[in-house]
């Protein structure tokens, strides 16, 4: 192998070859030496290489040619500036960047680190510098897709810049996360008020619901174990024990089939559906075989089996009927007080006040309590009785019809 004797290519040979080294892309192929002035032992010496001077991009010479036919007018030139006018650019060394990948020298991008916009992800530091430097910031940063840094106060204990917290901070943080006294009490009385309104829900829904379907079913029991007794021989007409049932009520119009009990008891007879006689244990008032006197019986108007619901809309003439064991009983309504206090005992009297009626005689009175919902005031229908008709003959034509 020769030596090296860069001065035999001449000057422009050896600057050509400096040159060429500051081109990364001018690395031999394979198979190729990597030295431009490598020559095989024995081969013929290259001849100098004249490296001709690269052409100015302008030449005004050739501007100022007649490129226009036809003896057009030539474009005039184009004024320059003077050098006084012409902005000075001053021009920075920028140091070449080291690459640790590629140990090889490059200038800086200085394109990334003019851009005022950070290319990285929210959150990360700007990254400059070779390609090994960003792929290093993308690690530490989590990837292209990192999660972007917490806040303080969250599990991770660190501050809003990704800062461990101290442990002064961290009680603080954890101290402010506690809910306060105030939020406490008001949990609690909210949820106070939400067990009580639920509590109340489940009260109004047996009251209007469950309390009715209860009494039906107390009542209708009620009903058809009286009409066994009667069917078999057993219950003969007398006296009843409270709680007892005795007859069965039929007003027709508003479609009530009821039994009747003795007493007006609200655990024992109200409260199960029945419908309850003014005994010996309240205001005895008649029975209805009495030859004179009033039948007096009260019931529920809202809840419990409410028999008595729209007792407000019978009309003078409507039937009201009366069932026992032997007979029909069977009564014309005459007359109705919408309201009266609950202390006017008067209305059940044997000849009762305010129904219009003025000598003794057989009537019936019905009670409840008005208005709807309340116990406020009570409501009175009378009426006077128009047929006895014992039951071996058969229904009468109120209950046929």
């Amino acid at each position: 192998m020769t030596a090296l004797r860069p001065e035999q290519d001449g000057a422009g040979g050896f600057e050509e070859a400096v040159g060429r080294l500051d081109d990364p892309l001018s690395d031999p192929l394979p198979g190729q030496h990597p030295s431009p002035w490598f020559r095989a032992e024995g081969a013929a010496p290259e001849p100098p290489r004249r490296v001709e001077p690269e052409p100015e991009w302008y030449d005004p010479e050739g501007y100022a040619q007649d490129w226009y036919a036809g003896g057009a007018a030539a474009p005039q030139e184009p004024v320059r500036p003077s050098p006084a006018e012409t902005p000075v650019i001053p021009v920075t060394h920028v140091a070449p960047v080291r690459d640790d990948e590629t140990v090889a020298l490059r200038t800086a991008d200085t394109r990334r680190t003019a851009d005022p916009e950070p290319r990285s992800e929210p959150g990360a530091p700007a990254v400059t510098g070779g390609r090994a430097e960003r792929r290093r910031a993308a690690k530490r940063g989590g990837g292209r897709h990192a999660e972007p840094a917490r806040t303080a106060g969250t599990r991770t204990g660190t501050s809003g810049e990704g800062k461990p917290l101290s442990r002064v901070e961290a009680r603080r943080a954890a101290r402010a996360a506690k809910p306060s006294a105030g939020v406490i009490a008001s949990r609690a009385i909210g949820e106070v008020f939400i067990s009580i309104g639920v509590l109340m829900l489940l009260f109004v829904t047996y009251q209007l619901w469950w309390s009715n379907i209860r009494a039906h079913n107390l009542a209708g029991s009620a009903r058809h174990h009286l009409e066994d007794d009667w069917a078999s021989g057993k219950g003969k007409p007398g006296t009843f024990e409270p709680g007892q049932g005795f007859a069965i009520l039929y007003i027709p119009k508003l479609d009530v089939v009821v039994p009747i009990a003795e007493g007006i008891s609200k655990t024992k007879v109200l409260d199960k559906g029945m419908v309850g006689h003014y005994g010996k244990d309240s205001i005895p008032t008649a029975m209805p075989d009495a030859k004179k006197g009033n039948f007096a019986l009260a019931g529920h108007r809202n809840t419990h089996g409410e028999p008595f619901r729209y007792i407000n809309r019978l009309q003078p003439g409507d039937p009201i009927v009366v069932e026992t064991q032997d007979t029909y009983y069977v009564y014309k309504m005459s007359s109705i007080l919408p309201q009266t206090p609950p202390s006017n005992t008067s209305v059940i009297n044997p000849v009762p006040a305010g129904s219009g009626f003025t000598k003794a005689g057989r009537y019936i009175t019905l009670t409840t309590c008005t208005p709807e919902f309340t116990s406020t005031y009570r409501m009175i229908v009378w009426g006077k009785m128009v047929e006895e008709r014992p039951r071996s003959k058969g229904k009468p034509d109120a209950l046929v019809e």
